[in-house]
């Protein structure tokens, strides 16, 4: 491992060191003061953030996997670990909108919970703590391109809305004690619901993505547009057969068919295989295997980008 990339694998493992233990804080904050101060909402945040503990718990088991080298049983690596990482992350926001909604929706049928300066200061503490730890989050994991990261930085990005919706409720029934409008004290369940909903699309989002690369999908095709010139800047292909990509967690693997000229020898094509591997590579840093078929080219069956080999 280079110091580079260890530098990378240091930064993520930080990063997510840092949600994990914010997680068990802020779960701690929240569940005390809405148990002492009787605060529905708090409550239900608490539980919502100890789903979190387990979520930052997740990602950095798998972050940490997908670290590892290749090895004989994993030829291609452990980056998929990462992404299986994110897919638990999808499906605890997934439960947590759900458990939001359900909450949210039986507390319009329930006497309103009088409304707690202290509670209201400490979603205000949680709304700071997580928007802050959601741009941290979000920054370092597009530097190291990791998958966990970037699922635990919307993780945050939920909680920042959860916490949101509890500051505007608890606002409102502040306000409605202070003025006796009583109806505003069911503004947090309403902002329950509208938080339930924008979690579930967060977490269908995230698990998109993560299917998508279980599922083998190919990068864009602005990135095959990419290693596409990359290629045909080489003299000595004639003819680009297949050219196929696939993320695997953090990095990138290229799969290239390409047509050189039929009289070289091995040791010839070896070298013209050699330098595209390495250009390629050195113009994408989150590529981590290019694998290289070279196919047999003569001047009389020269064509474009074929499907299949010659």
């Amino acid at each position: 491992m280079t110091t580079n990339t260890q530098g990378h694998a240091k930064n993520s493992v930080l990063a997510i060191w840092i949600s994990l233990l914010s997680n068990i804080v802020l779960t701690v904050l929240k569940l005390v003061v809405g148990f002492l101060f009787k605060s529905p909402v708090l409550l239900a945040d608490g539980f919502h953030n100890a789903g979190d503990v387990v979520a930052s718990a997740a990602a950095l088991t798998s972050m940490q996997i997908s670290k590892r080298p290749a090895d004989e049983d994993h030829p291609y690596g452990h980056g998929k670990a990462e992404v299986i990482g994110s897919s638990i992350v999808a499906i605890i926001l997934g439960l947590a909108s759900i458990y939001i909604a359900f909450e949210a929706v039986m507390a319009l049928f329930e006497d309103p919970a009088t409304a707690s300066k202290i509670a209201l200061l400490t979603a205000i503490v949680s709304l700071v703590w997580k928007y802050i730890l959601y741009v941290y989050t979000m920054r370092v994991g597009k530097a190291e391109n990791s998958k966990g990261l970037i699922a635990t930085a919307y993780d945050h990005l939920a909680d920042v809305y959860a916490s949101l919706a509890a500051v505007v409720g608890i606002g409102l029934a502040l306000i409605g004690d202070v003025f006796n409008v009583p109806l505003l004290a069911y503004g947090d369940p309403i902002a329950g619901i509208i938080v339930s909903i924008l979690v579930f699309r967060i977490a269908m989002e995230i698990g998109k993505e993560s299917i998508d690369i279980l599922m083998e999908k190919s990068v864009s095709d602005e990135r095959l547009a990419t290693f596409e010139k990359t290629i045909r800047s080489m003299p000595e292909v004639k003819r680009i057969d297949r050219l196929r990509a696939r993320e695997h967690g953090h990095y990138v693997l290229v799969d290239i068919r390409i047509g050189v000229m039929g009289n070289l020898t091995i040791q010839e094509g070896h070298m013209i295989s050699s330098r595209l591997r390495n250009l390629i590579m050195a113009q994408n840093e989150d590529v981590d295997e290019v694998l290289i078929h070279l196919n047999p080219w003569y001047p009389e069956k020269q064509s474009g980008i074929l499907t299949n080999e010659e």
